[in-house]
C-alpha cells in the first residue's frame, strides 16, 4: 500500500502534460493558426494578421492533461486604420476571423469578452481571442454586444509569474489539483479566477500539496472578489450571482473538512482512508 504523498505524486505525474504535449503538440497548433490567419489575412488585407501568442494555462504552466484547449492571442494590425472600421461593431470583426475557418464557433472568455474557438479533428481546440494593439501592453478584444472591451493578458501573466516565484515556483501543481479539484465537482469557477484565487491565497507555499490543499480551501472564500491583475476586469467574482457565490463557498467548506480528516488519518498511518477522502475532493483517477 502506498503513502498518501505517493499517491500525490503519482496524480501530479499523470495531470502534468508531457514534453510532448507543450513542446510539439501546442507549437504546432499555434503555428497552425499563425498560417491560416497569415494566409486569409496578408499583409495587403485591409486587416492584416500580425502575430499571436500562447496566453491562458499553456503560458502559465498550469494546463491539465491532456492539453485539451489552448489560448491565443492573435494581433491584427491597425496600419490601415482597421479598427475604425469595426469600431461600432466588432462582431463583424469577430465574423470575420471565425468565416477564415470552417468547423468554428464564438465563445466567451474570460468575463465579457469574446473568442474564435477552432476545433480539431484529433480532438481538442483552440480559443483564437483577436485583438488590436491599444499600446502600453493594452489590447481592444470584441466584446459580446458589439462594442470592444481591454485585455492585457500579458500583464496578468507577468503577475502570475511574479506570484509564483514568491512562493518557490509551487503555484502550479496547486492549480492544477484545484482546476481537478473544480472539474470534479460543477465546475463552478472558471480558470483565470481560480488561477488568481489561489496565487492571491498564500505568503509562502510549501512542497506538501495535501497542506496547501488544505490551506486554500480554509481560506479561499475571503479571497473570491480578486480583481484582474490585467488591471481592466474588475472583481473576477462578477459572473457568480449570490446563489451560485454561496454554492462556491459551500465547496471550499465541504472540500476543507474532507481535507482535514484526510490529514488526521495521514498522521494516523490510516493512509487508505486518507486517499479516500482526497480521492472524493480531487475526484476520478486519484490513486486508491
Amino acid at each position: 500500500m502506498g503513502t498518501t504523498a505517493q499517491a500525490f505524486v503519482d496524480f501530479l505525474e499523470d495531470l502534468t502534460p508531457t514534453d510532448y504535449h507543450m513542446d510539439t503538440m501546442v507549437p504546432a497548433r499555434k503555428e497552425s493558426v499563425e498560417d491560416k490567419l497569415t494566409e486569409k489575412f496578408p499583409p495587403t488585407h485591409e486587416m492584416p494578421f500580425s502575430e499571436a501568442y500562447l496566453i491562458g494555462s499553456a503560458a502559465k504552466k498550469t494546463a491539465l492533461r491532456p492539453v485539451e484547449d489552448t489560448d491565443l492571442l492573435a494581433i491584427f494590425s491597425n496600419e490601415n486604420n482597421a479598427y475604425s472600421t469595426y469600431r461600432y461593431d466588432s462582431q463583424k470583426f469577430l465574423y470575420k476571423i471565425r468565416n477564415a475557418y470552417q468547423g468554428t464557433q464564438i465563445q466567451q472568455v474570460g468575463a465579457r469578452g469574446q473568442a474564435v474557438r477552432v476545433f480539431y479533428k484529433t480532438g481538442g481546440y483552440v480559443d483564437i481571442a483577436p485583438v488590436f494593439d491599444a499600446g502600453s501592453g493594452d489590447y481592444l478584444l470584441p466584446a459580446g454586444d458589439g462594442s470592444w472591451i481591454y485585455t492585457s493578458p500579458f500583464k496578468a501573466n507577468t503577475w502570475f509569474r511574479g506570484r509564483n516565484a514568491d512562493l518557490s515556483y509551487n503555484l502550479p501543481p496547486l492549480v492544477r489539483l484545484l482546476k481537478k479539484w473544480n472539474k470534479a465537482h460543477s465546475k463552478r469557477l472558471t480558470s483565470f479566477h481560480l488561477e488568481t484565487i489561489a496565487a492571491s491565497c498564500f505568503s509562502k507555499l510549501s512542497s506538501n500539496h495535501r497542506s496547501n490543499l488544505t490551506d486554500f480551501f480554509r481560506w479561499a472564500a475571503n479571497h473570491l472578489d480578486v480583481q484582474d491583475p490585467g488591471g481592466h476586469s474588475g472583481y473576477l467574482s462578477s459572473y457568480l450571482n449570490w446563489p451560485k457565490r454561496d454554492e462556491v463557498i459551500r465547496s471550499f467548506s465541504t472540500a476543507l473538512t474532507r481535507a482535514e480528516i484526510a490529514l488526521e488519518k495521514e498522521r494516523e498511518g490510516d493512509h487508505t482512508e486518507a486517499k479516500r477522502q482526497w480521492g472524493i475532493i480531487l475526484g476520478e483517477g486519484f490513486p486508491s
